[in-house]
């Protein structure tokens, strides 16, 4: 499915040219049929004659609407640039012309509108080389001429033909399943409710998929589907579509907002970019100039940061960062269009290479310029290997997203990355996909993965140092002191360090070498705290009296080392205390099926307090079970 657009002065023909191709006028509003011109986007479509269908959208020529204009032209495959060969070359063609260059439009050709009005066939190819000298070093200067007349369709059919041959090899767009609609018309519609529209990119939207609206957050589901005002159970990439949803208001939903599914994408504030000024810009660009940006539908107020220059002269190129004033959807590799607000003029535009910068960038740091530059200008491994240095660790499937790189590329770079190691796989479930990799692992680049196990073990030997006598730090304390989200931080424990689960609570992680020992004062302490155990082996002292003999430190070191076994927060016992306890109690169930709390307390020669303590720990155990009054074996 392909999107062709218009684009040129006003009063040059794009709507009526659009009229005799496809039987219906672009402009719907009564105030633009009143004035015979184009103020909002317009849109049909026809059949090329290989049979495939295609959208077409219709852009304002009229200065004051260039906004409109834009939010139109950015999804298209191809442009039709009109010129009246009674006018030629004006300026709107020449600001268009600009645009559709620094948008990078795959291919176009020029349609000579009006030639009925052109009688001289010296004038017209006076009028076509005068053109195509406008046309030198921009997208269109190898573009196709044809000669029309929407009055006479004088043309007509050669336009299609060629529109046919452009398009005929032009890949299909990217499916990356995430779509994404950038809204450039919304409406409602008596029975239905909302209605948008817009060039569907990156992925399908069926019926009943839910929705969500960025930057807004409004959630909804997808009623209907229709491209071409033909009925769909599926929108496929590069489609004009028109999305009914339920559950948003129109009220709730504006031009330059994104349908998309839910986790699919995160708004930005901050965007990377290259960026080009155009020749004839009235003055140069200095640093924090106010813009605005336009990218896929959206418009909004940026500041911008020229990064390794201190200005900018028309016609060079330089690396900015953008601060938007409003979030916007975008990803990496789309194509923008900047303008000063006042005096109002297109002023440049380019690619963005990175569309969630980390923070704000040091102007002149050369790690920041050199990282740039690759994303521009390295192989597909050096964008993959980008997008997972920004992006942490991630799941694989999300870093080939990110970098937008179509399933051959993206073999050959997750090959190169891994022969490098240069990536760093933290978690592989065992499905693999055709392509011998499983997109759903869970990697982190090797640089950041180095840095992370030196913090973490650094981290680990240090609580070691200060607390020789605890097994290990608690596990979230480490993940608290590393600030890393939890899947991270459990796969890192996985891949590098020995975990040790001591009890429900208490959880630590030690280096393999370490060893809780004690000095002659501590084994003194200890020592007099097991007399005491060995006396009364069944009734021993209690938490808190054994924590006042020995200290705090030294009884959790005991604990750790099983020299007890914690039955309640106030018992404990020693380990073979318990073992023998648990031997006389399993030889009399044994005999008699049943015990009472009283008879085991009898058993053992203790009390109450500390039976109970016992019993029930067993239960938890699972080592017995309680029956109303009794115990007996699981």
């Amino acid at each position: 499915m392909r999107v062709i657009g218009t684009a040129g002065h006003v009063d040059h023909g794009k709507s009526t040219l659009i009229s005799a191709l496809t039987g219906v006028h672009p402009d719907r509003l009564k105030e633009e049929q009143e004035r015979e011109m184009t103020i909002e986007l317009g849109f049909g479509w026809l059949t090329l004659p290989d049979g495939e269908e295609i959208g077409i959208v219709d852009v304002p020529g009229h200065r004051d609407f260039i906004g409109n204009m834009l939010a139109g032209v950015g999804g298209i495959d191809a442009v039709v640039l009109v010129i009246a060969a009674d006018e030629g070359v004006m300026p709107q063609t020449k600001e268009h012309l600009a645009i559709l260059d620094l948008l990078q439009i795959p291919t176009g050709m020029i349609a000579l509108t009006k030639t009925d009005l052109v009688s001289d066939a010296e004038w017209l190819d006076l009028v076509e080389s005068e053109i195509r000298e406008s046309l030198q070093n921009t997208v269109l200067q190898d573009a196709p001429f044809v000669r029309v007349s929407a009055k006479d369709s004088t043309g007509l059919e050669n336009l299609l033909e060629t529109l046919t041959y452009l398009l005929k090899e032009k890949p299909a767009r990217l499916d990356l399943g995430r779509p994404r609609l950038p809204i450039d018309r919304a409406f409602s519609i008596a029975g239905f409710g909302t209605v948008v529209t817009g060039t569907l990119a990156d992925g399908n939207l069926s019926i009943g998929d839910e929705v969500l609206v960025l930057p807004s957050e409004q959630k909804g589901r997808v009623r209907g589907l229709q491209t071409h005002k033909k009925k769909e159970e599926i929108s496929v990439p590069g489609s004009r579509t028109a999305v009914n949803i339920s559950g948003i208001s129109l009220e709730d939903i504006r031009r330059g907002e994104v349908v998309t599914k839910p986790g699919q994408y995160e708004m930005t504030r901050r965007l990377d970019a290259r960026f080009r000024l155009l020749d004839d810009i009235s003055q140069p660009l200095k640093h924090n100039t106010e813009v605005k940006l336009f990218v896929g539908a959206s418009e909004t107020i940026a500041t911008l940061r020229l990064l390794g220059a201190e200005i900018l002269n028309p016609g060079e190129e330089a690396w900015i960062q953008l601060e938007l004033r409003d979030p916007i959807i975008t990803v990496r590799g789309d194509r923008y269009i900047l303008r000063r607000p006042s005096p109002a003029e297109t002023i440049g535009g380019g690619v963005i290479m990175d569309h969630q910068p980390k923070g704000r960038h040091k102007r002149f740091d050369k790690s920041v310029l050199d990282k740039l530059t690759s994303l521009a200008e390295g192989s597909p491994a050096d964008v993959l290997f980008q997008a997972s240095l920004a992006n942490g660790a991630d799941i694989l499937k999300n870093l080939i997203r990110d970098a937008r790189l179509e399933e051959a590329d993206a073999k050959e770079a997750i090959e190169e990355l891994f022969e490098e190691k240069k990536l760093f796989i933290l978690a592989q479930p065992p499905r693999q996909n055709d392509l011998g990799f499983n997109p759903d692992s869970f990697v982190i680049a090797t640089t950041h993965w180095n840095e992370l196990q030196e913090r973490a073990l650094n981290m680990v030997k240090a609580y070691h140092e200060n607390f020789p006598l605890r097994r290990g730090i608690p596990r979230e304390e480490l993940k608290s002191r590393l600030k890393i989200e939890t899947k991270l931080y459990n796969a890192m424990i996985e891949n590098l360090l020995k975990t040790e689960d001591v009890d429900d609570v208490y959880r630590s992680v030690q280096l393999p070498e370490h060893r809780i020992t004690f000095g002659s004062a501590e084994q003194a302490k200890i020592s007099g705290l097991m007399r005491r155990f060995e006396q009364n082996p069944f009734s021993p002292p209690t938490v808190k009296a054994s924590i006042q003999e020995v200290g705090e430190d030294i009884f959790n070191a005991l604990l750790s080392l099983d020299e007890f076994v914690s039955l309640s927060a106030e018992v404990v016992f020693r380990k073979s205390d318990y073992e023998k306890a648990v031997s006389i109690l399993r030889e009399y169930l044994t005999k008699n099926a049943k015990v009472t709390v009283a008879e085991t307390r009898d058993l053992l020669g203790t009390s109450r307090r500390y039976v109970l303590a016992f019993l029930e720990y067993l239960d938890r155990e699972g080592v017995t079970k309680r029956e109303g009054d009794y115990r007996v074996l699981r």
